[in-house]
């Protein structure tokens, strides 16, 4: 959880400031961008109140982005979210 606590602190803050960038710019070609927002948003939520059971807004996260499968058509910034969602993810599990 170590290891996910430190990842969430470094890339939290250029997460809420890319998200909605994402969100906006490719929202409406990529809709299931908006449910990526709102289980970042609920993550966000949790670990503000202390609780660290995030097990289903990870799930949810790898069925609407088909693992973290990045789109041809968008640009590096939704790349990054999406490799830092991984990211989170995979840290998440150690």
């Amino acid at each position: 959880m170590k290891n996910f606590k430190d990842t969430y602190n470094k890339e939290i803050d250029r997460l809420k400031q890319f998200i909605p960038i994402v969100s906006r710019v490719h929202g409406k070609s990529h809709n299931e961008f908006y449910e990526v927002e709102q289980e970042f948003n609920k993550i966000v939520s949790k670990i503000d109140l202390g609780n660290y059971n995030l097990d289903n807004e990870f799930n949810n996260l790898k069925v609407i982005t088909n693992n973290y499968e990045i789109p041809n058509d968008t640009c590096e910034t939704y790349e990054y979210v999406y490799k830092k969602l991984k990211l989170l993810n995979d840290r998440y599990g150690d």
